[in-house]
C-alpha cells in the first residue's frame, strides 16, 4: 500500500481564443490512499477534525461526512470495474479549515497494482458538483494514455455546456484540455514533485503557500474579472443544476 503524499507543484491555465489568456501559480497538493487514510494523520494533519492542515470526508463523495471508500467502491461495482485494489484521492486539504477543489482525481487501481479507472470530482463556485468516470472497459490505463467526457457540467461563465474533455494522466502530470465546437479551447495542467509525508515537509508547504485553499478561490474570481475586462464571451452566471452528478466515458 503506498504511504500518503504531499506534492509541491503549481497549477496553469491557458485559454486560446478568442481571447488569449495564461497564468500559472504554485500550489501544494496530496495524495491520501483510502484503504490506509488514518496513517496520514500526524502532528500538522488531521482527518475529520480541526487541524493546520486537515482532509474532511465531507468535502468529497456524497458530501455527509460518510466513509468515501464504500462510496467510491460502490461506483465501481455498478460500472462493472474491480473495486478491491489501491485507490489514491489526489486533492487540495483544508488550510486552517477553509478548502475548495475545483477538480479533485480518484485513481483506481486492480490488486495488481494497475490503474483502471479515475474518477473526476469537479467543483464550481455555486456549490455544485459533478463526477466524470474514466475508463477503458476495465482494461489498465497506460501512462500518458488520453481519455475524453462530453462536458455536461457549467465550470466557468466564459464556457458553455458543450464539447468535451481530453484528459491526460503522466507520471505526476494530469492534463485536463477542453474543446469545443471549433476546437482546442482551454488548456490546463497540475504537475506536483513528491515530498516525504513528515511534519516538517507539511509546515513547510503551509509556510511557503499559507493562503493556498483561500487564494484558489480569491484567484478564480480575480481571473473571471481579467477575462471579463478582456471582453471575454459572457454566457451567463448560476446555472441549472446539473441532470446527472455522473458522466461515464
Amino acid at each position: 500500500m503506498r504511504p500518503p503524499r504531499l506534492l509541491l507543484g503549481q497549477v496553469m491555465h491557458r485559454r486560446l481564443r478568442p481571447t488569449p489568456h495564461h497564468f500559472v501559480y504554485p500550489v501544494f497538493y496530496l495524495q491520501l490512499p483510502l484503504r490506509a487514510l488514518a496513517q496520514a494523520q500526524c502532528a500538522l494533519f488531521a482527518i475529520d477534525r480541526p487541524q493546520l492542515l486537515s482532509f474532511y470526508q465531507a468535502d468529497h463523495g456524497l458530501r455527509d461526512g460518510s466513509p468515501l471508500l464504500p462510496w467510491i467502491e460502490a461506483i465501481l461495482r455498478q460500472h462493472g470495474l474491480p473495486d478491491d485494489g489501491e485507490i489514491i484521492l489526489q486533492t487540495f486539504p483544508r488550510v486552517f479549515g477553509y478548502v475548495f477543489n475545483p477538480v479533485s482525481f480518484w485513481f483506481c487501481h486492480d490488486q495488481a497494482g494497475q490503474r483502471i479507472a479515475v474518477l473526476a470530482e469537479v467543483n464550481n463556485t455555486f456549490g455544485q458538483t459533478h463526477h466524470y468516470l474514466l475508463h477503458d472497459q476495465g482494461r489498465p490505463l497506460a501512462d500518458g494514455v488520453e481519455l475524453c467526457a462530453d462536458k455536461a457540467f457549467h465550470v466557468s461563465p466564459f464556457c458553455t455546456v458543450e464539447g468535451r474533455y481530453r484528459f491526460c494522466f503522466q507520471g505526476e502530470l494530469t492534463r485536463i484540455d477542453y474543446d469545443d465546437a471549433q476546437g482546442p479551447l482551454l488548456l490546463t495542467a497540475i504537475s506536483g514533485r513528491p515530498q516525504p509525508w513528515r511534519a516538517r515537509a507539511l509546515l513547510g508547504a503551509l509556510l511557503r503557500m499559507p493562503w493556498l485553499t483561500l487564494g484558489v478561490m480569491l484567484r478564480i474570481h480575480w481571473q473571471a474579472l481579467r477575462l471579463w475586462r478582456k471582453g471575454a464571451p459572457f454566457f451567463g452566471a448560476r446555472p441549472p443544476a446539473a441532470a446527472s452528478q455522473e458522466t461515464r466515458t
